[in-house]
């Protein structure tokens, strides 16, 4: 059955395509109604629709703007995970995780590549799904940065998952021995928090501050 959506060479096959397109729209939707549930009778659905699709078009945008791309996988982009964690600091974890798992099935588009179907959603699904953690710090100071923090880290988790699982054949011969058990670990935070600090940064700045509190008082009011 996995074979009708996956082709030899790992990678979509038509089939595999439309059920992806379908499964990324129908999560889009369940995270407008999730984003919905806290505005007063649901009236700001179609602002939270246009803020969440927003949102993820400068999110998968952004990832295609590489500063450095690794070997194996893996880049660091023109702050591409923020948009999806600003929709988890507007609209709460649910909408989120919701909005990661939808944007996960546009990077797989973009880029498929299988191994086997948990391989998928370690280096996919749960990956990009887990940037919704960040609404769990919205109500707190610095929230949007301290959220950030802790889904490039989850993020960086179930990467480095699927790097001990399938990904350990393709380390480099010349990979210190005795870091050899690090290497996953070591290979997908080095890009990760490579953006991350970059993006972090950015986040710092007092006028780029100022603006995300604007976007987000437009957002959620």
């Amino acid at each position: 059955m996995f074979q009708f959506f996956v082709n030899a060479e790992g990678g979509l096959t038509v089939a595999g395509y439309a059920v992806c397109v379908a499964a990324g729209l129908v999560l889009f939707l369940l995270a407008i109604i999730f984003a919905g549930k806290g505005s007063e009778k649901n009236k700001m659905t179609t602002r939270q629709l246009v803020f969440c699709a927003m949102a993820m078009a400068l999110a998968f945008v952004t990832s295609y703007i590489k500063i450095f791309e690794m070997p194996w996988g893996g880049s660091v982009t023109l702050c591409s995970m923020l948009f999806i964690v600003l929709v988890a600091n507007w609209y709460g974890v649910k909408a989120g995780v919701l909005v990661g798992l939808a944007y996960s099935i546009l990077q797989f588009i973009q880029e498929p590549f299988v191994l086997s179907f948990f391989q998928v959603c370690c280096d996919y699904f749960f990956a990009f799904a887990a940037l919704g953690i960040a609404g769990f710090f919205a109500k707190q100071s610095n929230g949007l940065v301290k959220g950030y923090i802790a889904a490039v880290l989850a993020r960086g988790a179930f990467h480095s998952l699927g790097g001990y699982l399938y990904w350990m054949d393709y380390m480099p011969e010349n990979f210190p021995q005795s870091l050899r058990s690090i290497y996953p670990i070591a290979y997908n935070y080095s890009y990760l928090l490579a953006e991350g600090i970059i993006t972090v940064a950015i986040l710092m700045i007092p006028a780029v501050a100022g603006a995300l509190n604007q976007v987000k008082k437009t957002a959620v009011s």
